[in-house]
């Protein structure tokens, strides 16, 4: 059992708060669970209803698998905290998903990582390549933004909206991944599959550097691949519609504490 984050003195949040703030903590604990934290760096917020703009972020300072529906920290676009917390909030992690936050709408939840395969990925010129189907689903629907730093500086947040444009993914050039979605559950698939595409790549890449050879498929077919995940067709549904339950099944088995 992990041990709980340390509770906030904070107003009772409404029904609809209360089942986002229990789905945010349920992310940050399957992020910690398949290994894509990174100690107490990084952050994923979600956007409260409403025409506020107030996005609730992880405390600085608690590991990814302390993290408990309760320990939020509330805080607005210019990184004000709206709400009574014990806590702050990690300034780059502010830069970065105020930026995204403001700039998309639909933009619900915004989740981003140092995980060591999307980190070796976005070191690599040639990016993500279409080497497994995991990896399809994000052909033409990834932006790129070049590492400027540590992303303490407002000035960046243009530019962090400008480089992910329409796009769900943003490769952080040195640095790591990005996702967007219009619910956690899809924020969170989409951060998911690209590590294992990533991991997939770098394992075909380490092969085909002791002389073995890669097979791509063709453009066309990478084209198809990517529209059947994107526009749903068939069978397929939003990222994350199937899976979450299966997921919050897991979490209840190992540990409900992030429920708290």
């Amino acid at each position: 059992m992990s041990t709980a984050a340390p509770k906030t003195d904070i107003p009772a949040p409404h029904a609809d708060e209360v089942a986002l703030r229990v789905q945010l903590a349920a992310c940050y604990r399957l992020v910690a669970h398949f290994g894509m934290d990174d100690l107490i760096y990084n952050h994923i917020s979600v956007r409260m209803p409403g025409p506020d703009h107030h996005f609730l972020i992880n405390p600085y300072g608690i590991l990814f698998s302390e993290v408990t529906a309760s320990c939020f920290v509330k805080i607005d676009l210019e990184g004000n905290k709206v709400e009574p917390s014990n806590h702050d909030v990690n300034r780059a992690g502010f830069v970065i998903h105020s930026a995204i936050h403001a700039g998309r709408e639909d933009a619900i939840c915004v989740l981003h990582t140092h995980s060591e395969a999307a980190t070796a990925i976005s070191a690599l010129q040639d990016g993500l390549l279409p080497i497994s189907q995991f990896a399809m689903r994000y052909q033409g629907h990834m932006g790129l933004h070049d590492y400027e730093g540590v992303a303490i500086d407002t000035d960046e947040r243009q530019r962090l909206i400008d480089d992910i444009g329409p796009h769900n993914v943003l490769v952080l050039r040195n640095h790591g991944i990005l996702t967007v979605g219009r619910t956690i559950p899809e924020a969170f698939i989409l951060m998911y599959y690209f590590e294992k595409a990533a991991r997939v790549q770098l394992m075909v890449q380490s092969a085909a550097s002791g002389g073995a050879r890669i097979a791509l498929p063709h453009p066309d077919v990478t084209e198809t691949a990517s529209r059947q995940f994107n526009h749903q067709h068939g069978d397929i549904l939003s990222p994350g519609t199937r899976e979450w339950p299966a997921f919050i099944r897991l979490l209840d088995r190992i540990d409900p504490s992030y429920r708290e």
